[in-house]
């Protein structure tokens, strides 16, 4: 079975999302029925652009064709951004095809940008357009120059857009350059700082990137665990977001993480997952090379299903004929040669070997000529800008001339201005002692509010503790003295049986007697667990909630899947008591009142995170009306949650079940 490594999501051109959602073989009809009703000739060149964006990767002519309607209005508006816009889109176009050329537009682009500075809006089309020069760079295995242009962009976005959403991915795109150099533990460095610049900065769709991001890299350097950790944290917030992009990449991931694990059932069960959402964002190489995977992993020694994986290579094969996606056809000859192979058909499985062979050689052929071209269009850039770098040198040492004159002048009224200065500070100290004499005043009565939660806290801490010391008492005293006494009474009943002499009906009675004291004592022996489980006690939360979950799975209410990561160690006994009450309580809602048929249980415990997620597929119900209708259930997650100083979500639609996501410090 082969490896087949996702096409590098994380770098992008950084152009705009195109806002239609399009399906079926009318989307062009609907681009041109959108265009035709705008009557606005600015925003009609935008939407144009963003057309033909759309299509680079689906319809080269389409593309074309739009970039040329954009390229008339931009004409008719005739404005440094509306020439720069037409520059960046006509480099989108040619990067792939024509690097080269695409550079030389980039630079061209930049160079309007750079000449009318006064234009502040135009600072985020020379972030954009540097980003895009990175980009071309590493296309074309130049990563050293790739990761100087990310981070001149960055530097850019941070200046002046230090909310720029693009900013994130354009961080990931460094770590992206230092993967291609080698260095995949210099590139997580980058990695996580595009996500803690998100968690401080950005919202759940830039969190979802930035943990992508991580994901992919730990993967990478084969950290495994920490990688489906990054990867689940932005499934849950793709719950939230419903940005089916990041969905697809989230089950996308997961799939190659269970291809990596050598898990092919689980791998096959995420790829499906993905292969839909690729279809409804309609990216056709997305489709194909999903379809290539699900083959793959169907081939695998264990799974054997050739039938079904054949089918998939046949629409995979669909696929790439259609949009002519070559890197998708090599692939495909190699995963046919595989699937030959495993037949026992050698002599068609030699042919598709060829046939891999020659794309092979081919794609590289070409990317070898426009390395050469690209390289070559640098050159003459870099040259350029070095000509005009020595014009720029003798004009400043003419004008150091004029400055000296003028220093005089200048000292004079700078003395002034220090005066001016002066008086301004020491009215600006005056407010700032007030600002803080008011501060400290609010900072007083934040703490004052602070020791109350505090004291709320201890309450609650005692009631808790009080509750597991009394429920533990009274599972002793269950065990220990009534049942004991009941199976005393058991015992002496049957010692007594064969020493008496009774009728026939007595006698059922008797043993009727002795069947019911025999059930008496399995059922107290059932509460005493369940007031304080015994596993919990001796081998921890882990074990206890394996045991608990199995012991359901024995009723066959509910179809329950357990998983836990980092559970080697245990954590503090009070918190394993807390954290197994409210699983207990969120099953036994889901069990009385979800109509669930399968529930999921995930624990994972990351350095001092711990993250508890309770999903089933039951009825769901109405999170807005939660908080009227809250029951005595949720109200002692609630307050469990709360001492544990943690955050607890509720994701539940009608008839798609709930989501249940608890996250506090350990």
């Amino acid at each position: 079975m082969y490896q087949i490594k996702k096409k590098a999501s994380v770098l992008t051109l950084l152009i705009l999302a195109f806002t239609f959602i399009i399906k079926g073989q009318g989307a062009v009809d609907t681009f041109q029925t959108h265009l035709d009703k705008e009557k606005n000739d600015s925003a009609k060149m935008m939407m144009a652009t963003r057309i033909a964006k759309y299509y680079e990767n689906i319809d080269t002519v389409a593309a074309w064709k739009y970039f040329e309607i954009a390229k008339k209005l931009a004409g008719k508006l005739n404005t440094i951004t509306a020439k720069i816009a037409m520059l960046e889109v006509e480099g989108v176009l040619y990067t792939k095809s024509n690097p080269a050329k695409a550079y030389l537009i980039y630079n061209k682009a930049i160079e309007l940008c750079e000449s009318n500075k006064l234009e502040a809006s135009l600072n985020r089309y020379r972030a954009s357009l540097t980003n895009n020069l990175g980009v071309i760079s590493y296309l074309n295995g130049d990563y050293e120059g790739a990761a100087i242009s990310f981070r001149q962009a960055v530097i850019i976005y941070e200046k002046y857009y230090p909310t720029e959403p693009n900013l994130i991915p354009t961080i990931n795109n460094i770590a992206s350059a230092y993967n291609g150099m080698g260095f995949p533990e210099k590139a997580i460095i980058y990695n996580h700082e595009a996500l803690e610049y998100a968690m401080k900065y950005g919202n759940d769709n830039q969190k979802t990137t930035a943990y992508l991001g991580n994901g992919s890299s730990l993967l990478s350097l084969k950290k495994y665990d920490a990688a489906f950790v990054m990867i689940n944290n932005a499934q849950v917030l793709t719950h939230k977001t419903n940005n089916q992009y990041d969905q697809y990449l989230c089950y996308y991931d997961f799939g190659e993480y269970y291809s990596l694990k050598k898990d092919a059932d689980s791998s096959i069960y995420f790829f499906k997952l993905a292969l839909p959402l690729a279809k409804a964002i309609n990216s056709p190489y997305d489709i194909a090379q999903v379809l290539n995977n699900i083959a793959n992993q169907e081939m695998d020694d264990h799974k054997k299903e050739f039938v079904s994986a054949k089918k998939h290579l046949d629409s995979s094969r669909v696929m790439f004929e259609k949009y002519s996606f070559r890197e998708i056809k090599k692939e495909w000859h190699q995963l046919m040669a595989e699937y030959c192979r495993i037949n026992g058909n050698t002599k068609e499985g030699f042919e598709h070997l060829k046939k891999y062979d020659l794309i092979k050689d081919s794609l590289q052929n070409e990317t070898n000529l426009k390395r050469i071209d690209f390289l070559e269009a640098r050159y003459e850039s870099e040259k350029k800008q070095t000509s005009i770098t020595n014009l720029e040198e003798e004009k400043k040492t003419q004008q150091l001339s004029l400055k000296q004159k003028s220093t005089i002048n200048y000292f004079l009224i700078g003395t002034l201005a220090i005066l001016i200065i002066t008086g301004i500070i020491g009215y600006r100290n005056l407010r700032h002692r007030q600002q803080i004499s008011r501060q400290q005043n609010l900072i007083h009565q934040q703490r004052i509010s602070e020791l109350e939660k505090d004291k709320q806290l201890i309450a609650v801490d005692s009631i808790l503790k009080g509750q597991e010391v009394e429920r533990s008492r009274m599972a002793k005293d269950l065990h220990d003295g009534l049942g004991g006494l009941l199976s005393g009474v058991k015992f002496s009943l049957s010692n007594m049986k064969d020493n008496l002499i009774i009728t026939p009906d007595n006698m059922a009675v008797f043993e009727r007697s002795l069947d019911l004291i025999d059930t008496s004592i399995k059922e107290l022996r059932r509460v005493a667990q369940n007031m304080m489980p015994e596993m919990l006690t001796k081998f921890g939360l882990d074990e206890a909630l394996k045991d608990y979950c199995n012991t359901i799975n024995a009723t066959k209410l509910l179809e329950l899947k357990y998983q836990s990561i980092g559970m080697e160690t245990r954590i503090e006994s009070s918190s394993e008591i807390i954290i197994y009450r409210i699983i207990q309580e969120l099953l036994n809602n889901i069990m009385k009142h979800a109509g669930a048929s399968e529930a999921r249980v995930q624990l994972i415990k990351d350095e001092n995170r711990f993250n508890i997620i309770v999903e089933d597929n039951g009825k769901g119900f109405d999170t807005t009306l939660m908080k009227a209708n809250t029951g005595a259930g949720l109200t002692n997650v609630q307050s469990r949650v709360d001492y544990l100083k943690g955050q607890l979500e509720i994701h539940s639609e009608m008839g798609k079940g709930t989501l249940i996501n608890i996250e506090f410090n350990i």
